[in-house]
């Protein structure tokens, strides 16, 4: 197993200069709905505990994690070692909850601030981020379109990681293509749905971080149009939820294996299978008025999710960038430019040399480009 060492860095004064002075976070904090969340001097301490979080728990889990990788084991998936540790704290530590609605647990801060939260937790571990990610992603739908009694049976559990969740839209037969989808979904007289069929590449869709895994499956009704009109959103719970928010029996969702993908092997990328034995119930998201609604209710994630994977390129960029800037200030090799001719000049960092420098500048550029286009979007 690799060695638990942090190589995350980050440049704290271009995020708070971002934040502050260009995108004006402190003024925007005295503005409702957020004069109720955080101060500037708040904020700037969220900034401080979550680069500390990224540097002392999960970047540490960085590489050890991806040399371990997730496995299967008695059905079930095993996470690298320290995930699951990470994983509570993380959640102790309220992070993720940054944006979230305060009802529910949240600290309700503008999205400009989480966007910088998130730059930290995925420069530090994108395989470890996706987990809860998808956790908060799921419960915001639900938050969004979901009825009340929805609401409160799932969205507190997901939203303080008692819950995991994913988005379920992949199929065999079906990738870009999501009309095509062939998961059915067969009203019974209790006015739940019976589910079956087969989704691939579920980022988080099988893990041991969390107690229950709600599942947001698309799936088409019976009569249903065909192509994208006919699909619907369900509620699909790993363990179906009793009425009083307890774990009740399984719900028929099987893993079917784990995908293979280079660089986040930490990431529990699954096949699932849902109604093997015709026992998977879901929920309609929404109730009776989300039938057929599924495509504009699972777009609110994926558009989230698309200024995330912005998010999780300019982390790791970033990290990158200063990762090279201090090797080229320490390594040796060369003599300066205006002493090229002399064999016996002193050999000097690298970054002395013009290439390199033009190199780094480069990187620079991109990536504080880059985070001022992300804080512009979540802004």
């Amino acid at each position: 197993m690799a060695q638990k060492q942090n190589h995350y860095l980050a440049d704290l004064r271009d995020i708070s200069f971002v934040l502050f002075e260009q995108f004006k976070l402190g003024e925007l904090l005295k503005e409702k709905p957020f004069d109720n969340s955080f101060d500037e001097s708040g904020a700037e301490m969220v900034l401080d505990e979550a680069y500390q979080f990224a540097c002392t728990v999960a970047g540490p889990l960085n590489g050890s994690g991806d040399a371990e990788g997730c496995r299967v084991e008695d059905g079930r998936v095993k996470t690298p070692e320290g995930f699951k540790e990470a994983w509570r704290r993380l959640f102790d530590a309220g992070l993720r909850q940054t944006p979230l609605p305060q009802e529910y647990g949240g600290s309700g801060a503008p999205t400009l601030l989480a966007a910088a939260v998130e730059e930290m937790l995925c420069g530090s571990n994108a395989a470890f981020n996706m987990y809860p990610g998808l956790a908060i992603g799921a419960g915001e739908v639900i938050y969004r379109f979901g009825t009340p009694e929805q609401k409160a049976l799932y969205l507190r559990n997901m939203f303080n990681g008692v819950w995991g969740g994913t988005m379920c839209l992949t199929e065999p037969h079906a990738g870009s293509d999501v009309g095509s989808a062939r998961t059915r979904a067969i009203k019974q007289a209790d006015g739940s749905y019976l589910i079956t069929g087969t989704k691939i590449y579920i980022s988080g869709g099988d893990h041991d971080l969390a107690d229950n895994i709600v599942h947001l499956v698309l799936a088409r009704t019976e009569g249903a149009p065909a192509g994208t009109k006919g699909l619907s959103l369900f509620i699909v719970p790993r363990l179906r939820v009793n009425a009083d928010g307890s774990l009740g029996e399984s719900n028929d969702v099987a893993l079917g294996g784990i995908e293979h993908k280079m660089g986040i092997r930490a990431s529990a990328t699954c096949v699932l299978n849902f109604g093997e034995n015709n026992a998977c119930r879901g929920e309609l998201v929404g109730g009776p008025a989300g039938e057929n609604q599924g495509m504009k209710q699972m777009f609110l994630l994926m558009n989230a999710a698309r200024i995330a994977v912005g998010i999780q390129g300019c982390a790791i960029a970033s990290s990158a960038y200063l990762n090279a800037l201090r090797y080229a200030r320490e390594r040796k090799q060369g003599s300066s430019l205006k002493h090229f001719k002399d064999p016996t000049a002193p050999r000097v960092p690298i970054i002395e040399h013009p290439d390199v420098r033009r190199m780094l500048l480069d990187m620079k550029a991109r990536v504080e480009g880059v985070r001022a286009l992300i804080a512009k979007l979540a802004s």
